[in-house]
């Protein structure tokens, strides 16, 4: 079935999942109905690997709500973090709260209908996490791939904070985001493919992570996987094989000259 929610919102339902569209039938979000609060997509999973490298986390920006997947995913499985997610769209908050169960605000949730680019530009060094999944029928916006928005991004960011953005792998301009996250994150950054050639999650570090060992990272995504449905060991896996690393672990680019291997 098929329920058109009007300005391009859309949802659709298959085999028990529902998902999300906004112009095109490219799934923006999904959610499988009788499981609401898991993360159906895997990019989504992706983008959670930001708990591997810190545990002391507490406040997460997002720009841009979708079916609010992540969002939902945080707050029901995520009790030690507050997030707040700006969206521009109201349908797309309607949408999520009455076709995905978005839950309402409370004191670990908050949805601000308002432009997440001047949030950005007003809110600095407020984050522990800065979340970006930012599409529409065309792909990622301009305002939302140039310099001046990523180092707005890092801006937005404490001192030890961690942006986990959305890119499309096959975008002929993939290359060029990447460059621009690196150049405001001063090198410190991972990829993490999802899929082939699909999403990528990337992060950006205001500061290196305290533990990159992969010892390290394979016991606390031991630890997140007895209360996490997120494949967290293989994901670290994918961060050994998609970034400068050894047998024992993963170096941020910027380190990658006189690597003691």
């Amino acid at each position: 079935m098929k329920a058109v929610m009007g300005d391009s919102v859309d949802v659709s339902e298959t085999d028990g999942v529902r998902s999300l569209h906004l112009g095109s039938i490219t799934i923006q979000s999904a959610m499988r109905i009788r499981d609401p609060f898991a993360l159906e997509l895997t990019y989504t999973r992706g983008m959670m690997c930001f708990l591997l490298f810190s545990t002391t986390l507490k406040q997460v920006l997002a720009i841009g709500l979708g079916g609010g997947s992540i969002a939902k995913y945080i707050h029901a499985y995520c009790p030690e973090l507050v997030s707040k997610i700006v969206e521009i769209n109201p349908k797309i908050i309607q949408v999520a709260r009455s076709q995905f169960y978005l839950p309402e605000n409370d004191l670990h949730l908050e949805v601000i209908e308002g432009d997440g680019l001047q949030y950005l530009a007003d809110n600095n060094d407020t984050a522990d996490v800065l979340m970006i999944d930012a599409f529409d029928s065309n792909g990622i916006p301009p305002d939302f791939c140039s310099q001046d928005f990523f180092d707005q991004c890092a801006n937005s960011l404490k001192s030890d904070g961690i942006l986990t953005i959305n890119l499309w792998g096959s975008d002929k301009k993939f290359d060029v985001y990447l460059q621009r996250i690196e150049q405001s994150f001063n090198g410190m950054v991972l990829i993490l493919p999802t899929g082939k050639p699909g999403n990528i999650a990337v992060f950006g570090f205001k500061r290196e992570p305290a533990d990159l060992r992969l010892a390290s990272l394979r016991e606390r995504a031991k630890i997140l996987e007895k209360t996490h449905k997120i494949e967290f060991l293989q994901f670290v896996e994918k961060l050994a094989e998609h970034n400068p690393s050894s047998s024992n672990r993963l170096f941020l680019p910027r380190n990658v000259t006189g690597l003691d291997i």
